[in-house]
């Protein structure tokens, strides 16, 4: 069920991985939340390490949670350099897994009303596609791809 009843989204979710299309992408959607009066929901996926030894992986974790609160503390900062009436109510979520499949979970469990995504600039996935293109396909919510 898509309509809940509401004028508006109530929840504008935006995956974040550190990226300049994933920085672009959540202003785009601050911007969004902001003029709606949505909470914006700013998601960080750690992929798992495939096929590394188990110091490595433990390694990528690690580096993954401290790429998680780099993440939020530029957030944080971005938000703080805005006059007081142009912030959006946020939120900073992080998760470990596969990003589509998580960012899916995400926004199911969150009731995202939107989900906004930086384009991936990977060569790779023209081949077997990008996170951003999967939940297009996905097609459970208005997505919007921010180059």
């Amino acid at each position: 069920m898509f309509e809940l009843g509401t004028d508006g989204p109530l929840v504008i979710m935006a995956g974040i991985d550190g990226s300049e299309s994933s920085v672009r992408a959540a202003a785009y959607a601050a911007g969004l939340a902001r003029r709606q009066g949505s909470k914006l929901a700013l998601v960080y996926i750690q992929p798992y390490p495939a096929s590394v030894s188990p110091s490595a992986a433990s390694e990528m974790i690690a580096a993954g949670r401290t790429t998680a609160e780099d993440l939020r503390q530029q957030m944080e900062d971005a938000a703080a350099r805005l006059p007081e009436g142009h912030r959006a109510r946020w939120e900073f979520y992080t998760g470990e897994g596969d990003p589509f499949h998580s960012l899916c979970e995400f926004a199911n469990k969150l009731r995202a009303d939107a989900v906004v995504i930086g384009a991936s600039q990977k060569a790779g996935h023209r081949i077997v596609g990008s996170v951003a293109i999967r939940l297009v396909k996905a097609g459970k919510w208005p997505v919007t791809v921010v180059p």
